[in-house]
């Protein structure tokens, strides 16, 4: 399950840090500058991150027996600014706790 853990932290991040440039940096150089390229290329990359994300969420969802409730929720973080972040801290520290119980 450690592994799970990592792969999903590390996408949480990723992902969560693609989607902040795409909506505060490349969207206002969009809007605001008449620059559409970098929507288009960090759109692009978070779209494919993003799946990635699904994945390791998916993987963890099913090592962890989560409800299908929860599994949506921490998928739906990815696309939300900030959430990724939020839920990837509430899952470590959920998944901590059960393993020291555990032990």
């Amino acid at each position: 399950m450690s592994t799970a853990l990592r792969a999903y932290r590390i996408a949480a991040w990723v992902t969560g840090i693609g989607l902040l440039l795409l909506v505060f940096v490349a969207m206002p150089l969009k809007y605001f500058f008449d620059e559409p390229r970098p929507v288009a290329l960090i759109g692009m990359a978070h779209g494919f991150l993003y799946m990635i994300y699904i994945v390791c969420t998916l993987i963890l969802a099913e090592r962890c027996r989560w409800k299908p409730l929860q599994a949506l929720l921490v998928l739906l973080a990815g696309t939300v600014p900030i959430a990724s972040f939020i839920a990837e801290r509430k899952v470590t520290h959920q998944i901590e706790a059960r393993q020291t119980a555990v032990s």
